[in-house]
């Protein structure tokens, strides 16, 4: 490229594949682009709401120390019909590490993703609180219990729109970078190395306490091939992995940067200096096809 041009960045949802986030972003910043919009949906949301507020240092440095027990501890288990994880301990920690921050006040204009399950549609918060906008954007339907807002039942923006690149108001002198954390594209050095297991454990499976546990091994043994775990997860990622072709197809972004879903499992935070590694070799893979 003959000159360094601004980002409209788009941030897709995918748990803690989403810390990928962040090797992006500082690689964008290293290559001299300006970033002047961040739009994000569930972890994508976090990351670039926390990048837009100037904490993004401070967030990396937490989430590069945190352990299995560590991201465990983190999870503030409930029993309820919507959900079983509140989400207060998680996001008291983010304001712990970040301040309390409102979306208004950032110099960075910011939209974070979430969905209105009363009344079929997307909530798109462009100011107030940073985490209640969070808290609601991240919000898996069945696992976090969702955030009611006045009249309104907020779960992840990743229901209906994963990577929202349609919410972009595109300038003329800036480019869009979107980055899909849900990617079906095998890259072997992309991918963190882990010993072979007999049957895949979905993620659910190593957060749940065993009472929970036991509910399911019953009908699991009727259907070998699907537990409720399975059925849980695979039905919404391939919900998440259609919405977000469609997406590509009609709102082609300048560059698409892709991190395999295989990279690691939902609540794998553990995993961050890893996942910051991956994401930046994942941009400069996508650069290079864009130059």
């Amino acid at each position: 490229m003959s000159e360094k041009k601004k980002v409209h960045l788009v941030l897709g949802s995918g748990g803690a594949r989403g810390v990928a986030h962040i090797g992006v972003i500082e690689e964008l910043e290293k290559e001299g682009y300006e970033i002047i919009e961040v739009i994000g949906c569930s972890m994508g949301a976090v990351v670039g709401g926390i990048y837009c507020a100037g904490q993004l240092p401070e967030y990396k440095k937490w989430m590069l120390s945190l352990t299995k027990k560590g991201v465990f501890d983190l999870l503030d288990f409930t029993f309820t019909s919507q959900g079983f994880v509140k989400g207060e301990r998680l996001f008291g920690k983010h304001i712990e590490v970040t301040g309390q921050q409102k979306i208004e006040d950032f110099k960075i204009p910011f939209t974070a993703v979430a969905t209105d399950m009363k009344h079929h549609k997307e909530v798109h918060f462009k100011e107030g609180d940073l985490f209640k906008a969070l808290r609601a954007s991240v919000s898996i339907p069945g696992i976090f219990t969702p955030i009611v807002d006045e009249e309104k039942v907020l779960v992840d923006g990743g229901v209906l729109n994963p990577l929202p690149i349609n919410l972009v108001n595109k300038r003329e002198d800036a480019i869009i970078v979107a980055v899909d954390i849900n990617s079906k594209t095998i890259v072997e050095e992309l991918l963190v190395k882990e010993e072979k297991k007999q049957r895949k454990r979905y993620w659910f499976e190593s957060i749940l306490p065993d009472s929970i546990k036991e509910l399911t091994k019953s009908e699991e043994k009727k259907i070998e091939s699907f537990s409720l775990f399975e059925l849980m997860e695979s039905t919404f990622s391939f919900t998440q992995d259609r919405l977000t072709e469609l997406m590509i197809e009609h709102y082609k972004p300048d560059i698409l940067v892709e991190v395999p879903r295989e990279t690691c499992d939902t609540f794998e935070f553990y995993k961050s200096k890893q996942l910051v590694e991956i994401g930046a070799r994942a941009f400069r893979n996508a650069l290079v096809k864009f130059v």
